[in-house]
C-alpha cells in the first residue's frame, strides 16, 4: 500500500512536472511571439522613418539643383536688363547728338539764309 502511495504521488508529480514544462514553454513561445510582433511594429516605423528620410534628402537635392538653376538664370536676366538699359542711354546719347546736330544744322541754315537774303538785296540795290 505504500508503494502504490508512493507511486501515485511520484506519478501525479510527474503529471504535474509535465504541465509545468508544457506551460513553460508554452509561455516562451508566448513571449517570442508578443518579442517579434513588438520588433516587427517598430521596424515598420522605423523603416518608415527611413523612407521619409530618403524622400526628404532626394527632394533637399532637387531643390538645391533647381535653386541654383534658378539663380543662373536670374543673373541672365539681370545681365540682359542691365544690357537692355545701356542700349536705352545710348539711344537716348544718339537722340541728343542728333538734335545737337539737328539744331547745329538749322543754325547753320538760318545762317546761310540770313546771308543769301543779305547778298540778294545788296545785289538789287
Amino acid at each position: 500500500m505504500l508503494s502504490r502511495l508512493l507511486r501515485e504521488h511520484q506519478a501525479k508529480q510527474n503529471e504535474r512536472k509535465e504541465l509545468q514544462e508544457k506551460r513553460r514553454r508554452e509561455a516562451i513561445t508566448a513571449a517570442t511571439c508578443l518579442t517579434e510582433a513588438l520588433v516587427d511594429h517598430l521596424n515598420v516605423g522605423v523603416a518608415q522613418a527611413y523612407m521619409n528620410q530618403r524622400k526628404l534628402d532626394h527632394e533637399v537635392k532637387t531643390l538645391q539643383v533647381q535653386a541654383a538653376q534658378f539663380a543662373k538664370q536670374t543673373g541672365q536676366w539681370i545681365g540682359m536688363v542691365e544690357n537692355f538699359n545701356q542700349a536705352l542711354k545710348e539711344i537716348g546719347d544718339v537722340e541728343n547728338w542728333a538734335r545737337s546736330i539737328e539744331l547745329d544744322m538749322r543754325t547753320i541754315a538760318t545762317a546761310l539764309e540770313y546771308v543769301y537774303k543779305g547778298q540778294l538785296q545788296s545785289a538789287s540795290s
